[in-house]
């Protein structure tokens, strides 16, 4: 039988006023009965109204006192959905907690540490972070994959996005957006759900320049043209299409290519549009495609491959490998004499069953492709956007930059690699004289790899990232770090012999930092190392810090380039494998996207600000500046922001 809403409502209340006249000492003892009342009115239709009447007193009363939420100046809004997935207390926590945050947003409840604005920002953060919750799909997938605590958190988002702001809440859906579509992935699921849910929200009170932004989005992703809009589906669009002349072709052309470029999104029509194209009137792909001198040069030396490309490749399932295909011509990749060879091998390759059926799960059901033609649309992606390779939700960043790498500059290689591991299911790499071969290889960083990734990355990331893993574990014991000889064997030549990094590996101690400060001075800096400009990317490792700068771990990244921004300041542009780059790693470092010289898939950072979060770098030993030249003031401003941050975990020498 279950108890009024009163009666509960009261044992709630009397629970909390127990808690508060508790000493500090004994709080632990009253917090279980806390959560226990507040679970029986979280399971209440009107539960979170009545709880968020308390949220004021959740502070003070010590509802969070010894735990990860005492601090709400610390909370991270990326980490709200794995607790709410959580069973027992700390589910219940997290809701306790974000009507904590909301008391704050609404001024019911003043913190010495976080202001409203903060409050509603974080607010705002999550709910973006949790859209499919937010606004739940009523799908079959999505029922077969619904988390037990789903329908909980759906009606606490719903709750929370009563009281927040829907012009605030939509600004923030149109920046995440922004942020997103500028890096330019290639695993774009994330962004067109976020697009997707943003479209239950137009409404006619909505601000006209974010109903414009939002509608800019929609189109991409469903057609951006008159005649994509009046032909929904891309059956009835390939019969209109058979009708229009050669100029409406091109102004047709014209239309979907401009916003794939300005959006980095392709919709099912665009790649019906290419096909037709393909096979009717090829001299009008370059206006499908909007190439610039060099991509039309490009298509017309290898026309007839780019064609077969299109014929195999090319289908909505697989719609960004147009966007792909653009920029693939644009870099001059098929000029290079392994690659026509090699993406034919791809056409014809007998693909493993297991790799067939992964490669498989990668578009919806029923859309009729073969594993060959997502694997062929794949490479083009990966050969197309090589910044736009990500490591999805897998610890595999050292697996990512390497196939980034290597279709930025060894193509041929690429090409070598993928047949081999989607036909023979292993990859062998030299390792100081001896073969590795993956396929006898236990472990590695992604024990149980999550499959939300580039169908290249799909195929190569399980060997990669065991070949990496064993390449670690043979020099674990040498007294040094072991990326000084791994990465140079692992990733190619071009990396450079010469190594430095912070951290004594036997004493764990951070030793002569002011020394490794000028070094990377000296051989990256252009005002110091002689001009030596950078000619491969640079695989260094970096300190990752949240928004408070607290250390959170080790990354793989990239240095492309060092360059003045638009303003004059010296900047390192680099490419970050987990695709989503502009952060806050605290002390006011926040790597960018756009806005600051970066081009489609770098990131940047102000050369200090990226320095101080360098732990190892590669360089030439031949290549360097004067190190004493650098100004002490420089050093001690890196060092400042270093020991002030990841720094604190550490003992200084």
């Amino acid at each position: 039988m279950s108890l009024p809403t009163d009666v509960i409502v009261d044992r709630f209340e009397r629970a909390l006023d127990k808690l508060e006249d508790a000493p500090p000492f004994a709080k632990a003892k009253y917090q279980t009965d806390v959560y226990q009342e507040a679970q029986r009115l979280i399971n209440m239709n009107n539960g979170f109204e009545h709880l968020f009447q308390y949220a004021h007193r959740f502070d003070q009363s010590g509802v969070f006192q010894d735990g990860p939420w005492e601090l709400a100046e610390k909370l991270q809004a990326p980490l709200v959905s794995g607790s709410l997935k959580a069973k027992g207390i700390p589910m219940i926590i997290e809701v306790l907690s974000e009507l904590r945050m909301l008391s704050i947003a609404k001024q019911t409840f003043q913190h010495e540490k976080v202001s409203a604005d903060m409050a509603e920002d974080f607010l705002n953060e999550v709910l973006a972070l949790n859209l499919h919750l937010l606004f739940p799909n009523a799908t079959e997938s999505a029922r077969m994959e619904k988390h037990e605590n789903d329908e909980l958190a759906s009606r606490m988002f719903q709750f929370l996005a009563e009281y927040l702001s829907t012009e605030e809440l939509t600004k923030t859906l149109i920046a995440e957006i922004d942020r997103l579509t500028a890096q330019r992935p290639i695993m774009i699921k994330r962004i067109v759900s976020i697009i997707k849910m943003a479209k239950e929200m137009l409404s006619s009170n909505m601000k006209q320049s974010h109903k414009e932004d939002l509608k800019r989005y929609i189109d991409a992703i469903e057609g951006p043209s008159a005649l994509s809009v009046e032909h929904k589906n891309v059956n009835t669009y390939r019969a209109a299409l058979k009708d229009l002349t050669r100029n409406e072709l091109i102004t047709e052309s014209v239309a979907l290519a401009t916003s794939m470029r300005e959006t980095g999104l392709v919709s099912p029509h665009h790649a019906t549009l290419v096909r037709f194209l393909s096979k009717k009137m090829p001299n009008i792909l370059p206006y499908a495609l909007q190439l610039n001198s060099k991509g039309i040069a490009n298509l017309e030396e290898n026309h007839e491959l780019v064609i077969q490309l299109i014929k195999v490749a090319v289908f909505p399932a697989t719609r960004q490998s147009v966007f792909g295909l653009a920029l693939m011509l644009e870099r001059g990749v098929l000029s290079s004499s392994p690659v026509a060879p090699g993406l034919r091998r791809l056409i014809e390759l007998d693909i493993r069953p297991d790799v067939r059926k992964a490669l498989y799960e990668t578009t919806s059901n029923g859309e009729g492709v073969t594993a060959n033609s997502i694997l062929v649309a794949g490479t083009i992606m990966v050969l197309g956007q090589p910044l736009g390779v990500g490591q999805g939700f897998n610890p595999t960043c050292q697996a990512a930059r390497g196939i980034s790498l290597w279709a930025q500059h060894a193509p041929g290689f690429l090409l070598e690699i993928i047949p081999r591991a989607a036909r023979d299911g292993d990859l062998d790499f030299t390792f100081e004289g001896a073969a590795i071969h993956s396929k006898g290889l236990q472990g590695g960083l992604a024990s149980e790899l999550h499959k939300e990734l580039d169908p290249v990355s799909l195929v190569l990331v399980p060997h990669l990232d065991k070949l990496y893993s064993e390449m670690m574990s043979r020099v674990a014991l040498r007294g040094e770090d072991g990326h000084r000889w791994v990465n140079p064997a692992f990733y190619g030549n071009w990396v450079q012999k010469g190594f430095s990094t912070v951290i004594d590996p036997i004493t764990n101690y951070i030793h002569d930092y002011p020394g490794f400060v000028r070094l990377f001075y000296a051989t990256h800096h252009p005002e110091y190392n002689d001009d030596y400009e950078l000619i491969y990317p640079n695989p260094v490792g970096i300190f990752i810090t949240n928004v408070h700068g607290k250390l959170l771990g080790f990354h793989a990244v990239s240095i492309i380039r060092i360059d003045k921004d638009p303003v004059g300041r010296y900047r390192v542009y680099f490419y970050n494998p987990n695709n989503d780059s502009s952060q806050n790693w605290g002390q006011g470092i926040e790597p960018t996207v756009k806005g600051n010289g970066e081009q489609e898939g770098e990131c940047s950072l102000l050369f200090h600000e990226f320095t101080s979060r360098l732990y190892a770098f590669h360089y030439n030993p031949y290549e360097q500046g004067e190190a004493y030249a650098v100004e002490s003031d420089i050093v001690s401003t890196v060092t400042q922001l270093a020991k002030e941050s990841w720094g604190k975990d550490y003992t200084w020498i």
